[in-house]
């Protein structure tokens, strides 16, 4: 599994910003898309834990004490610090969020990079992580720390298509992915979405989901 799915990434060896593919946001909201904009470098780790029975993503709630994205599920990641290329940021983050030792993580490549609404052109690390780890998480970043089956993430069954509405009036639209008593949803969906089409190939249309309003499972009150 290691091979194969490496094998649809991009290596780290050839790493080459402009030759990136790129997704973002605005692929389910092309009318709102503003064009060219000066974007924040981040990068996310991707870590797939290896157990003997079955392969896990990590994941993360956010505290609710920081001042952007409370609340939400994401992955350990953050901004790149000047001169860092975005696996030295991915296991940084992780690090610092979490307490995941790099030595536990072997990088299997780059997804596409994924750029938000909120300014930040995100590439994404998938990395295999060994299991025997142990987590110190950081509680002025992370409320809780969790595995989600990766063949569940990678099932497009789960993947569904909802929405927010803005004060614009207008419909916000993005990737969800329900799992237990948490909705993954926005960027972490977005990114998820799309390894499952590097992996597999392009994806049957996602199912429309209901609404989402502020106080739903993993949604923050604005």
């Amino acid at each position: 599994m290691r091979e194969w799915i490496a094998s649809k990434l991009d290596p780290i060896a050839t790493y080459d910003p402009a030759a990136r593919k790129v997704n973002s946001d605005f692929d389910l909201n092309p009318a709102q898309n503003p064009g060219e904009r000066v974007l924040t470098p981040a990068a996310v780790l991707v870590p797939l834990i290896e157990h003997e029975e079955g392969v896990t993503v990590l994941l993360t709630r956010r505290s609710d004490t920081l001042r952007k994205h409370t609340g939400q599920i994401a992955f350990p990641g953050g901004r790149c610090d000047p001169g860092e290329t975005p696996w030295e940021t991915a296991l940084r983050e992780a690090r610092e969020e979490v307490g995941l030792d790099a030595g536990h993580v072997q990088i299997a490549g780059l997804s596409s990079a994924y750029q938000t609404g909120t300014g930040y052109d995100i590439t994404p690390v998938v990395g295999f992580v060994r299991p025997g780890f142990a987590l110190t998480p950081s509680p002025d970043e992370v409320a809780e720390v969790f595995e989600a089956p990766f063949a569940f993430l990678m099932d497009p069954k789960n993947h569904e298509r909802r929405f927010m509405e803005q004060a614009s009036g207008l419909r916000r639209y993005f990737y969800a992915m329900p799992y237990e008593d948490r909705v993954i949803w926005g960027a972490t969906a977005g990114m998820l979405r799309v390894l499952y089409e590097r992996l597999y190939g392009p994806a049957p249309e996602a199912a429309d989901g209901q609404r989402m309003t502020p106080g739903m499972a993993g949604i923050p009150n604005v």
